[in-house]
């Protein structure tokens, strides 16, 4: 067994059992919630008599791993009617759950492990035995609403980590006593590019070199998407219910979506810019000439994420996305999204960012016919098999009226973040009796492909000060440059430089306050300024200027001309 590599999910899954078996030893009144595994580990939620401590969480893992050292074995039953709601009676959390599974007439099962009974689909490990060499260790304890709904009662989660090894653990705990050094939201503030406020819960203001940041990532999207035959439009950010009705959204997405009544009906914040774009597109009537009709926007959107799963830029309630819908002929899917490909290789390069993408296929909830479904499943999976791109399948993940190819983004933390995706869709062109005429003269309905490479502008950001830890690339570097004159007679001076750079397009600040120039350099490092340019009576009698590097040191002198071309 030692020799024989572990199926780290299902070692996860059991931990969570082993998890809820602990504590209910410890607390016989507790109440279940649910356990899932989940990445880095496990978690499971508890209806406790009072609130944990610390304390608790030592006692529970102890007591967790004395359950493992028994070779409790996981033994698998399935139970229907009263026999299933017998087996945990006294667990209300688990008998609601037991009741939608008979509405639905699904199979109930549960799985044993040793005197404890868990409404459980599985799968586990065969015994306990198996999880005694892992890296685990109980991680913390959160608050949690009872199947996230704020309208029920918040329970008690304990989070637990699980790895293969107790080395993949350490590693992990490095990685993140390393990811909280770089939280975006205490650099945001610390590095004033951005704060989050109580007058607007989960959106972002955005302050000056924040924007400084914002603006040039968009400047660059506009230019290699305009040199790619991209066409930017900008549409309402409020829109009539009947849109979102005739998009499906209402139907699909209405939960998420900041709603407002008015005497003229119900209005809604656009979550997305699809039914926007699918307006454009029918103002009339295009030919097969005009296809692939390619209408991007940059437009602000809004999501009303539940106050619990929002995370500063991660995950907020506003933000923007480098949007496109692209109109295409049938015979264009492929060779468009190979388009798109040599796009993502363009942006994720510049910021060596590894990436690998995932195939989500067919939701329960969804739209259109089963039958469209697989065949945009299957050209999209031909797409990815035959470019040769690394990529995972993730099943029942795709969107409401299509399949997508998500981007998967490692940082400098090798963490995975969901970024950009790629979805073809066959359904909203039906819905919005989208067509065109076709080279025999007849009218067609064309496909569309929705594709962000950002993802949200928001979210990238937020990823991009972690991953480079605040010390931002020269090029998109809020502060490019700062000018630090040595004492007061060298502001004139000082003041020449700032100018000639700003002439040259380059953001630049000066320090033109009577301190030491070493409390000067420690501050502009603090603020992780790529170049720090010092001058005094030496560089004004050379013309010149004393460079400094953030993270560097000392680069010499040089002269203006050479120091415009090295940051440029």
């Amino acid at each position: 067994m030692e020799n024989e590599k572990i199926d780290i999910e299902k070692a996860r899954h059991s931990l969570s059992h082993i998890l809820a078996a602990a504590v209910m030893e410890m607390f016989p009144e507790a109440k279940l919630g649910i356990g899932p595994a989940i990445d880095n580990g496990f978690y499971y939620d508890f209806d406790l008599p009072r609130s944990l401590t610390p304390a608790d969480l030592k006692q529970i893992e102890k007591k967790m791993r004395e359950l493992i050292n028994q070779d409790i074995r996981f033994e698998a039953a399935e139970k229907q009617g009263s026999g299933a709601a017998e087996e945990l009676k006294d667990q209300p959390y688990k008998l609601e759950l037991i009741k939608e599974l008979e509405e639905k007439g699904q199979k109930i099962s549960f799985y044993k492990s040793g005197q404890f009974t868990d409404l459980c689909a599985g799968p586990h490990v065969q015994s306990s035995a198996e999880l005694k060499n892992l890296g685990w260790k109980l991680d913390k304890i959160a608050g949690a609403y009872w199947r996230g709904d704020e309208k029920n009662k918040m329970l008690q989660r304990i989070y637990g980590l699980a790895f293969e090894t107790k080395a993949e653990l350490e590693e992990y705990e490095q990685i993140r006593v390393e990811a909280e050094k770089r939280d975006h939201k205490k650099l945001g503030r610390e590095l004033e590019l951005f704060i989050f406020d109580e007058t607007a819960p989960g959106m972002p203001y955005w302050l000056p070199k924040g924007l400084a940041i914002y603006n040039t990532l968009i400047d660059f999207w506009r230019r290699e998407h305009k040199a790619r035959g991209y066409q930017e439009i900008k549409s309402p950010l409020i829109n009539k219910k009947d849109l979102y009705v005739t998009s499906g959204h209402w139907e699909h997405y209405r939960e998420d979506m900041f709603l407002s009544e008015t005497e003229e009906g119900t209005y809604a914040l656009k979550p997305m810019n699809c039914p926007n774009a699918m307006v454009v597109y029918g103002l009339k009537m295009r030919s097969y000439r005009d296809l692939p009709l390619r209408l991007s926007d940059c437009d602000t959107l809004h999501r009303f994420e539940l106050s619990g799963t929002v995370n500063g830029l991660l995950r907020a309630r506003s933000f923007s996305q480098d949007d496109a819908h692209i109109f295409i002929r049938d015979d264009q899917i492929e060779s468009e999204i190979n388009n798109i490909f040599e796009i993502i290789e363009k942006f994720y390069k510049i910021f060596n960012l590894e990436y690998s993408f995932r195939l989500s296929t067919r939701p329960d909830k969804f739209m259109g016919d089963p039958k469209v479904w697989d065949r945009a499943e299957s050209i999209l999976k031909s797409v990815l098999d035959k470019s040769g791109k690394k990529y995972i399948v993730k099943e029942k993940d795709g969107a409401f009226y299509g399949p997508k190819i998500d981007i998967l983004m490692k940082d400098s933390l090798k963490r995975e973040w969901q970024m950009g995706t790629i979805q073809l869709d066959f359904q909203l062109p039906q819905n919005f009796k989208l067509g065109y005429i076709a080279e025999d003269g007849k009218e067609k309905t064309p496909v569309v492909i929705h594709r962000v490479i950002y993802g949200s502008l928001e979210r990238f950001i937020g990823i991009l000060t972690e991953h480079f830890a605040g010390a931002f690339p020269v090029w998109i570097a809020p502060v490019q440059a700062i000018v630090l004159p040595i004492a007061d007679r060298h502001f004139e001076y000082a003041e020449k430089i700032k100018l000639e750079l700003e002439n040259a397009n380059i953001r630049i600040e000066a320090d033109l306050r009577t301190e030491s120039i070493g409390r000067k350099i420690r501050e502009a490092e603090m603020q992780k300024i790529p170049f720090m340019l010092i001058v005094g009576d030496k560089e004004i009698e050379a013309n010149k200027i004393a460079v400094r590097r953030y993270g560097e040191g000392d680069k010499g002198q040089m002269n203006v001309e050479e120091l415009i071309k090295e940051i440029l």
